[in-house]
């Protein structure tokens, strides 16, 4: 049986390295594309940094897909997501209070990153500034006050503050698995805050948990992730 395909086209300004896209943009992407074949819950896996600009193909078969940049192997998608419990929420004061801790506006390894890179223009950028919570070392928290509420948006922002529930300044790690679930619609012009808490951590990757929550405390999202360290110098050659 010949696999189901569908094509697809990362916009430049989606970017989370300089010449590559932002893995949470990637991710939900994949997982709109992917939910006729494998329902809206699933766990992507990016393989080689996605490039923009460039026709991708993504062939789903019956148990998994695979994202292809001509013969190039970027990312594969299979049904079915982790379910960990979703960080505590904070109230949206405590929220705008670790903004100002944001370790990225001096040193972030990718600072022209569409979701938390501080060098993107307002309005260009979402400009996330996950800042550390006092009383949870583990944690971070932001707010984030959408202007549209798509798959891949929603992806995005619970991607980049799981980051930086790390230490994303001395040892620089981007995506490379993630999986989500989407709960409520992202409520349109009203502020959300933004959790993530890390879990786990060996010497090369860190596992997170990001969720997002609307003014009145529903849930709106809930992603578990892996990061893998890297060096960014390598990282942002690539596709250059």
């Amino acid at each position: 049986m010949t696999p189901d395909e569908r094509t697809f086209t990362l916009d430049r300004r989606f970017n989370g390295p300089a010449n590559s896209a932002n893995g949470g943009f990637v991710c939900g992407t994949v997982a709109e594309l992917a939910a006729p074949s494998f329902g809206p819950e699933v766990t992507v896996t990016l393989h080689s940094p996605p490039p923009l600009a460039t026709p991708l193909v993504l062939r789903a078969g019956r148990q998994r897909g695979h994202v292809y940049a001509g013969e190039e192997l970027i990312a594969s998608v299979a049904p079915g997501a982790s379910r960990p419990p979703a960080p505590a929420p904070v109230p949206v004061e405590a929220a705008l209070r670790a903004e100002r801790a944001f370790a990225g506006e001096s040193g972030h390894p990718f600072p022209t990153c569409f979701v938390c890179g501080p060098d993107r223009a307002a309005g260009d950028g979402l400009r996330l500034r996950p800042g550390r919570l006092p009383d949870r070392p583990d944690a971070v928290a932001c707010t984030w006050v959408p202007d549209a509420g798509s798959v891949p948006l929603l992806w995005s922002v619970l991607d980049c503050p799981g980051g930086w529930a790390a230490d994303p300044v001395t040892a620089p790690a981007v995506l490379g698995r993630m999986s989500a679930r989407l709960l409520a619609p992202a409520p349109v012009g009203e502020r959300c805050v933004v959790v993530a808490e890390l879990l786990e951590r060996s010497q090369r990757t860190t596992r997170n948990v990001s969720a997002v929550y609307a003014p009145d405390g529903e849930l709106v999202g809930v992603a578990d992730a892996i990061w893998v360290r890297v060096d960014p110098a390598v990282l942002q050659a690539v596709r250059g």
